[in-house]
């Protein structure tokens, strides 16, 4: 794994973020130690200096020797390394535990607050220095009475390292456990990092360096509901999106070859047939005229993807005007009288009043007009029926055109407005471009208004809206 991938840096987050959380909580567990084991010495000294307390109200009333109460002391701290000085009630030595400190005896013991021993209180004091061995202790002094008098004091002297060493071996356990647990929830955080986000992630990179080269058809696995899978599920989608994109882009090529070399192939036949002097003088009109229909076909062709691409791409500019849809029906009718006769058609046109006035560009409607009527007298059968009626609804103006031709399946109508498509494989048009709904859906989709298409009981209905003014 790369030290700059996306896991590696979210492995070492984490790890920052616990490492600090185990580092606070080792050391809070190590404060409240330390303090609970000072608190434990404290409260053994206390116990202990009240027994020693005892044997030194006895000492004093002659009960004991010397000798016995040095023993008592003893046997009273047995297991505990510490020393014990005895002072009077004005403050001078004239007992130790242990020989070491013999130099002190009948000396003065300097004590910080005598008032408070005298009450009754005891005194503890913290990092106070051994003046025998030099060493930071834990000092406590109790007071000592005989008979509700003061009449010194027991002064005790706890090495800092009496707390020190079972708080070592405390610290050691917390800090090892804090190791550990760190360790082991790093090694638990990478390995399900590992499989719940590295592993998609990878896939998903795969994946996308195949559709990178061109296999678009390759999809991610979707494991999860979660942010990934709907990640992978945005990603198939986008996937699918291409492929149909470069099938699009395929179809589109094929179809526009075709388009294309048919009308230049008959050109070429015939032009070079003339130059040739196969085609005699008297036929040379008749097939020169195929020539310019063919000509004027593949101008077609080329206006209508011009037009196609700018609209699609938004540098097509419109004119939105006024303009009478009444109008424009009868003036595409009049223009479309000639193929209407040649197919033996009848048109029906019912128009909502004289004048009917809508928000448009004049030259695109009439091109939207214009290119439905083609498609509805093309697909009518020969002497069939072709209906344009116009409705009012609301603020909306619904024109409809059909004809009384077969019904779409359901297969193809949902590709009825891409380029170049056709419900028969088979069938060729040299009148049709392959263009003519793609573009009126374009024209009226950036109108801002809506166009539909319906199978009806008996043919197809072509419904565009426009916004009535």
């Amino acid at each position: 794994m790369k030290n700059s991938s996306l896991v590696t840096k979210l492995v070492a987050t984490l790890a920052i973020v616990v490492a600090v959380s185990y580092i606070l909580i080792s050391a809070a567990l190590s404060i409240w130690f330390q303090g609970h084991l000072r608190a434990q010495v404290t409260e053994r000294a206390e116990i202990t200096s009240g027994y020693i307390a005892e044997y030194v109200t006895d000492y004093l009333d002659k009960d004991i020797d010397d000798i016995v109460l040095d023993e008592n002391i003893r046997r009273v701290s047995e297991g505990e390394d510490w020393d014990f000085l005895l002072i009077d009630a004005s403050d001078y030595i004239y007992y130790v535990s242990d020989a070491s400190y013999d130099s002190l005896i009948y000396s003065k013991f300097r004590l910080p607050d005598k008032g408070r021993l005298i009450a009754g209180s005891e005194l503890e004091i913290n990092g106070e220095v051994n003046p025998v061995t030099k060493e930071t202790s834990l000092v406590f002094i109790k007071p000592v009475f005989n008979q509700d008098a003061y009449v010194g004091s027991l002064v005790t002297y706890i090495a800092d390292d009496a707390v020190r060493e079972p708080l070592s071996s405390v610290l050691v356990i917390i800090w090892g456990l804090a190791a550990l647990a760190f360790f082991m929830t790093l090694l638990g955080i990478y390995y399900f990092v590992q499989k719940m986000l590295f592993k998609p992630l990878t896939d998903l990179n795969t994946i996308a360096a195949k559709i990178s080269k061109g296999e678009v058809s390759q999809r991610v696995n979707v494991t999860s509901d979660d942010e990934i899978g709907q990640l992978a599920k945005s990603f198939n989608i986008m996937a699918e999106s291409l492929e149909q994109t470069d099938k699009n882009r395929r179809d589109f090529l094929s179809n526009i070859s075709h388009e294309l070399r048919s009308p230049i192939t008959s050109m070429k036949g015939f032009i070079a047939g003339i130059l040739d002097g196969i085609i005699p003088k008297d036929k040379e009109n008749y097939y020169l005229t195929i020539v310019y229909d063919e000509t004027q076909r593949l101008t077609r062709l080329v206006n209508d993807l011009l037009d196609l691409s700018a609209m699609e791409s938004g540098r097509f500019s419109f004119r939105m005007t006024e303009v009478d849809l009444n109008e424009i029906i009868r003036l595409c009718i009049i223009r479309a009288e000639t193929k209407i006769n040649d197919k033996g058609l009848k048109v029906n046109v019912t128009l909502e009043g004289d004048h009917l006035y809508v928000a448009g560009d004049r030259d695109r409607l009439i091109q939207v007009v214009t290119n439905l009527l083609d498609n509805s007298m093309k697909h009518a059968p020969d002497n069939g029926h072709v209906e344009i009626y116009t409705k009012t609804k609301g603020k909306k103006v619904h024109t409809t055109v059909y004809n009384d031709g077969q019904s779409i399946s359901d297969s193809d109508i949902k590709y009825i407005w891409d380029r170049f498509y056709k419900a028969d494989k088979s069938r060729t048009n040299k009148v049709s471009t392959g263009l003519g709904l793609p573009i009126v859906r374009n024209i009226i989709t950036q109108f801002g208004e809506d166009i539909w298409v319906e199978n009806r009981p008996k043919g197809v209905a072509f419904t565009f809206t426009l916004s009535k003014t």
